[in-house]
């Protein structure tokens, strides 16, 4: 069986109806915006393509989030924003039942999710809540923590927005809501349930919630955004803005394969070439390469080259480069390269 890329000869964001767009590497890096994000955007509107916000960051009401896109340039609506706060709020009432008592702990993406629910928010472990929802807070300290053991401990089920381990920020990786979740998993040896990427369900609702026929999604990492959305049966674009690298996609396991790859979100209002296999090479376009003795090889005029040390490929070479690793049962030896445009 041959692991390979999907192809386009249309613009993605004519192809697709509405695109499941990621936050955090994607759109912006804490309140930093990413480079040609807000074009890229634009451009895919321009195009007919719908946009829907789909993010595991819980801590903040979809109309805060609408307002960081929009002072960075990015058109968007509080309507046009899903949340694994809103996920789990969903995931609660399935478990639950409407009317069901939880306890949250989190933002006010999360309190404002359950205040639009049918469920009935609760301060302590003590009112004997059905149901723990953990999502993120800057603020968050040892008490909140505590108390959602306490509750857990008494029975309450143990759901959790999302287990992103990091959040990335200005200055690098911080700590992420899956770090402060594994504190509460240790202190009462339960395992929650997540509501967000990578598990299909927010996939799957967020396209519903935009009445999408032709969604694809758009992340930066391959471990939630790309592999809930293979979970889900969704394709999706990943692009290099964020978490997970160019490396990181051509090493990636299969359930992590992203369908489309890019750059920045510039890549959304582009066509993307097949790659089709020749013998032991794959070929786009005019980039060949294979894999020879553990070490990805590229066919330049004039000759093979081996990528044994950092090289700079061109996005062909890129496209060419990650199917042949993947279509191989050797340990590949692949060194850190840079992607330009071409």
């Amino acid at each position: 069986m041959t692991h390979t890329l999907l192809s386009s000869e249309a613009p993605l964001s004519e192809a697709y109806d509405v695109g499941l767009m990621d936050l955090d590497g994607v759109m912006y890096e804490g309140q930093r915006p990413i480079e040609y994000a807000a074009e890229g955007a634009a451009r895919a509107r321009e195009l007919g393509m719908r946009l829907t916000f789909v993010t595991n960051n819980a801590s903040r009401s979809p109309q805060t989030v609408a307002d960081q896109l929009v002072s960075l340039d990015i058109s968007a609506t509080a309507d046009e924003i899903y949340s694994s706060a809103m996920a789990a709020v969903e995931l609660a009432i399935q478990r639950h039942g409407p009317g069901a008592r939880v306890l949250a702990i989190g933002g006010e993406g999360l309190i404002e999710a359950i205040a639009s629910s049918d469920l009935v928010a609760v301060d302590s472990a003590d009112d004997d809540p059905e149901a723990v929802i953990q999502g993120f807070r800057p603020t968050i300290c040892w008490s909140d923590l505590s108390e959602a053991a306490y509750a857990i401990g008494r029975g309450a089920d143990f759901i959790a927005t999302n287990l992103d381990s990091t959040l990335p920020q200005e200055r690098g990786l911080a700590v992420g809501n899956g770090s402060l979740v594994a504190a509460v998993a240790n202190a009462t040896g339960k395992t929650p349930v997540s509501a967000g990427k990578p598990e299909p369900e927010i996939f799957r609702l967020g396209s519903r919630r935009a009445d999408a026929r032709r969604p694809l999604t758009v992340g930066d990492r391959l471990n939630t955004d790309i592999a809930g959305s293979n979970a889900s049966g969704i394709p999706s674009l990943h692009v290099v803005t964020g978490v997970s690298s160019a490396r990181d996609v051509v090493k990636a396991i299969a359930i992590e394969r992203p369908s489309y790859l890019g750059l920045d979100l510039r890549d959304l209002s582009r066509p993307h070439p097949p790659v089709n296999r020749d013998g032991d090479w794959f070929a786009c376009r005019d980039a060949r390469a294979s894999v020879s003795d553990g070490v990805p090889v590229l066919g330049r005029k004039g000759g093979e080259f081996r990528l044994t040390g950092p090289a700079v490929l061109a996005f062909d070479e890129y496209r060419a480069v990650a199917v042949a690793v993947w279509n191989t049962s050797d340990d590949v030896a692949v060194p850190e390269f840079t992607v330009v445009d071409q």
